[in-house]
């Protein structure tokens, strides 16, 4: 009688067993719409106001939200490998809906008020103590078209990891 080996079988005689993480698919559905948002950026930029900057890539705010990308990813991602009732789901939800929020409120209005300081040391006399001073990061938070496209990123990745 022959024996037949499955593929499981043959990853534990000695094969390649992937570890527990990489089989995480919120996890790795957060992951890669981090860095696909993270990657769109210096496009969106260049589409929005015709200069390449690369340096949106590791930065904060701009399009799309990679924090609303991410959140709604792993929400989406959740809910879709465990069903909506779990709490899992629950948590990752609201998680979504205050990182969201706080993008698109709190650190929308912090980088606004970011713009203005700069503004007004700008226009100081040099001898002023303040006028030398390093500017601050004015892009911190985003609009809610930002967000709302980070979420859909999000959304979009979540669907097409699980098929």
């Amino acid at each position: 009688m022959k024996e037949v080996i499955t593929a499981s079988d043959a990853t534990s005689i000695g094969g390649y067993q992937p570890s527990p993480i990489l089989l995480n698919l919120p996890l790795l559905s957060a992951l890669l719409s981090l860095a696909l948002a993270q990657f769109l950026k210096p496009f969106s930029c260049w589409v929005k106001d015709r200069r390449w900057d690369s340096r949106k890539m590791l930065g904060s705010g701009g399009m799309p939200s990679s924090h609303s990308a991410t959140v709604t990813a792993l929400a989406t991602s959740i809910g879709l490998q465990e069903g909506i009732q779990g709490s899992a789901f629950a948590i990752a939800a609201v998680l979504a809906c205050v990182v969201m929020y706080d993008a698109s409120g709190v650190r929308l209005h912090a980088g606004r008020q970011a713009e203005l300081l700069n503004q007004i040391v700008c226009e100081l006399p040099p001898e002023h103590p303040v006028s030398s001073i390093k500017p601050l990061r004015d892009s911190l938070g985003h609009t809610p078209v930002q967000v709302v496209a980070g979420a859909i990123l999000g959304c979009v990745v979540a669907l097409l990891m699980r098929n």
